[in-house]
């Protein structure tokens, strides 16, 4: 096969989430198990760290990749889902940055175990960990971060024993599937937490410090929680960089960060990639503060991550973020009410899983709107899109897709003017960032 006849053989015979929700998931690791034990185990052949959460888990999985590569650790880097290129999943170290798994990988694993995808039929998720694993392995890696696709005790990642887990927050997204309470979700995220394995917990609520810390002792698991050792002290922007001042107990001197990931909503990821690496240096990684700057000042270059408060361009400003769920709207709403802009004008389009209603309820009334949605059949359709938001005071027209719904905003928008696209993740991965 060829590797485009590989994908689309391997999106079109699977269920997948990313096309019709929670269908394609299974709560059970059977399937994984299968395929790892066919694989000759691969996860057993390389150190990892396990990343779960409802926000944060991307960017926190991505900064600690480019930290630990930037220390001259040959890094794998595994997270979900894709924007353009399915090979974005799965990235290994190069010389000077992190690279995307070969597509005659893809295509050679793929025949390699299409009799057993035949015989139990395991599903999208499972045979992209697999493949991921057994890259990470032929590449001997030092070490991997895997991000947690869904929820975390039945996620297809789960089959692992890291080094180091990390949870960065809970809150509510799919809540058809992790559960619908917060007490539910972190049970499910908790299941992560392994059996003398230390966790790092990012964020917490009332709700949910409690659930973390009984999991812990169930598994005799060290457990931090980073907002206890350090705070953000003060921010600010310059030149398309999060300057980050903290302050960490039993220090005098404050240390400052500079991150190309400009979102405030990443002050709150730092503290978790800060007490990893803390945690990673007992673990006799050598990791130095010099590193930990280098590699949160090249996330991007290094990693290639996209659409976290990415600016397309200027005169309008152009920004495109992934937030999609309540916590992830309401950062990303902050982020706007302190940006200096004349009028706000927000593309946006969602899936029809999410909490519409709760999503729409936060986003404000001033702003010129832009409904449109992404082309897969999750996507709830603009039109229908438009008509929820019109319950909420939110005014606008519908659009057959987004590069059409980002033309009209420019057009309509003055040079001081601010266009927000967000929305879903797959609505940005749509966007033909070349055209603009």
């Amino acid at each position: 096969m060829t590797y485009q006849q590989t994908i689309d053989y391997l999106f079109s015979r699977l269920p997948m989430f990313s096309r019709i929700g929670a269908d394609a998931l299974k709560k059970d690791l059977t399937n994984t198990i299968r395929l790892c034990e066919f694989l000759d185990n691969p996860y057993k052949k390389f150190k990892s760290i396990h990343i779960a959460g409802t926000n944060g888990k991307g960017s926190v999985s991505h900064m600690l990749a480019a930290i630990i590569h930037s220390s001259g650790y040959k890094t794998g880097l595994y997270t979900s889902p894709h924007l353009k290129d399915f090979r974005e999943r799965v990235k290994c170290s190069g010389k000077n940055y992190l690279e995307m798994i070969p597509e005659e990988f893809v295509i050679e694993f793929t025949e390699k175990i299409k009799p057993l995808i035949e015989e139990i039929e395991p599903s999208f998720f499972e045979i992209t960990v697999a493949m991921a694993f057994d890259y990470f392995a032929q590449q001997k890696v030092d070490i991997a971060i895997i991000e947690v696709g869904l929820g975390g005790r039945f996620d297809s990642t789960n089959i692992i024993t890291p080094e180091l887990s990390v949870i960065t927050n809970i809150g509510y997204d799919h809540m058809n599937i992790p559960g619908d309470s917060l007490e539910k979700i972190a049970f499910e995220k908790a299941g992560i937490i392994k059996k003398n394995v230390p966790v790092v917990i990012g964020e917490t609520l009332p709700e949910t410090k409690s659930i973390f810390e009984e999991k812990a002792k169930q598994e005799n698991a060290e457990i931090y929680f980073a907002r206890e050792k350090r705070n953000v002290q003060d921010w600010r922007w310059e030149k398309h960089e999060l300057i980050v001042e903290v302050e960490e107990q039993h220090h005098t001197d404050h240390s400052v960060f500079h991150l190309d990931l400009p979102g405030i909503y990443q002050t709150k990821n730092l503290l978790a990639v800060l007490e990893v690496c803390t945690i990673l240096k007992d673990l006799n990684f050598n990791i130095s503060s010099n590193t930990i700057k280098i590699g949160l000042a090249h996330t991007k270059k290094i990693t290639g991550l996209h659409g976290r408060w990415e600016v397309l361009q200027t005169n309008p400003t152009v920004v495109l973020d992934v937030a999609h769920n309540e916590d992830g709207i309401k950062q990303l709403i902050l982020q706007v009410e302190l940006t200096n802009h004349h009028d706000l004008h927000i593309v946006t389009g969602m899936v029809k899983d999410k909490e519409v209603d709760k999503v729409l309820s936060l986003l404000p009334c001033s702003a010129n709107y832009y409904f449109t949605q992404a082309h897969i059949p999750r996507a709830l359709t603009a039109d229908i899109l438009k008509e929820k938001a019109e319950q909420f005071n939110l005014k606008g027209n519908s659009y057959p897709d987004v590069n059409t719904a980002l033309k009209a905003a420019i057009v309509k928008s003055g040079k001081e003017d601010l266009i927000l696209v967000c929305g879903s993740l797959f609505l940005i991965g749509e966007v033909n960032t070349s055209v603009h």
